[in-house]
């Protein structure tokens, strides 16, 4: 069994989807996860006509919006509420355009961060209870399950990642969905066509802020398991670092499923077909 193993665009940020999939393209790589990248007014019409040549899946923010948002399906702020809805059925349609049956999204907040803190640390605001975060997380992900299910387009939603920091600006957790706990009971009460998209850096760094063992982590997540991103860093921020052979999570991914990705950032072509293969000897094992 050979499994498609994509390479996310992620790590290309000053350049468009488009231009992104184009310069892997060169280099041979056919599976592409589409994720944010810079707006450009045409390129889904341009992407579309890649989908001959490349096996392309689309991810979170991806199109990307004219004026940038950070997506929370789970927001308080009927506007940007309204605009996450909107960008995501938005990308379900271009799935199915594409000819895919996959569309991924990150799981909510209770709070909206600016989209320039992405990636850096938050600064301490008003945080809505995750009683209630959760509450909205859970009634529009059911509303949208059934939008993606018209269109035969299955729906991920990948765990959240928590730092010590984060926990010691806001003087609680953030964020919807970072450890195996709260995930379990998530999932236990969606719908079929909703799974668990499983980034095994976030998991390691949430469970560390948590205190929690991450491999019995990932042994009861995958119970709800619909993919996996795959990258490593150190325990304490999500930096997108290369995997290893002895990478710890290795021994317990699941080997029959039809979504991986790897989010390793600023490595070139030939780097990331080396993760490729990394990854490829383990699951060809299966």
């Amino acid at each position: 069994m050979e499994n498609k193993i994509s390479i996310s665009t992620g790590g290309f940020k000053n350049l468009t989807g488009l231009q992104a999939a184009k310069y892997l393209k060169k280099s041979h790589i056919s599976d592409i996860e589409l994720s944010g990248g810079k707006y450009s007014k045409d390129q889904i019409t341009k992407i579309t006509s890649l989908k001959k040549t490349l096996n392309l899946r689309v991810h979170n923010y991806f199109p990307p919006s004219k004026y940038p948002f950070v997506i929370n399906l789970a927001s308080n702020n009927r506007k940007i509420l309204n605009k996450s809805i909107n960008h995501i059925k938005k990308a379900i349609l271009l799935v199915k355009k594409l000819g895919g049956d996959t569309y991924s999204f990150h799981a909510g907040f209770r709070l909206d961060p600016n989209f320039k803190s992405l990636g850096k640390k938050f600064k301490s605001e008003k945080l809505i209870s995750e009683n209630k975060a959760l509450k909205i997380f859970i009634r529009e992900t059911k509303k949208i399950s059934k939008f993606a299910k018209k269109n035969k387009v299955n729906i991920l939603i990948e765990n959240n990642v928590v730092t010590k920091k984060n926990l010691i600006e806001f003087k609680s957790n953030p964020f919807l969905l970072t450890n195996y706990k709260d995930i379990r009971n998530f999932f236990k009460i969606m719908p079929k066509n909703v799974k668990l998209l499983i980034d095994v850096a976030h998991l390691k760094v949430s469970a560390r802020t948590e205190k929690l063992d991450p491999i019995k982590s990932i042994k009861i997540m995958n119970k709800f398991v619909g993919g996996y991103h795959f990258s490593d860093n150190n325990g304490y921020k999500d930096s997108n670092s290369s995997i290893k052979k002895d990478s710890w999570f290795l021994p317990y991914i699941k080997k029959n499923l039809n979504y991986y990705s790897i989010e390793v950032y600023n490595k070139s072509p030939k780097q990331l077909k080396q993760q490729i293969n990394i990854l490829n000897k383990i699951l060809i094992k299966f």
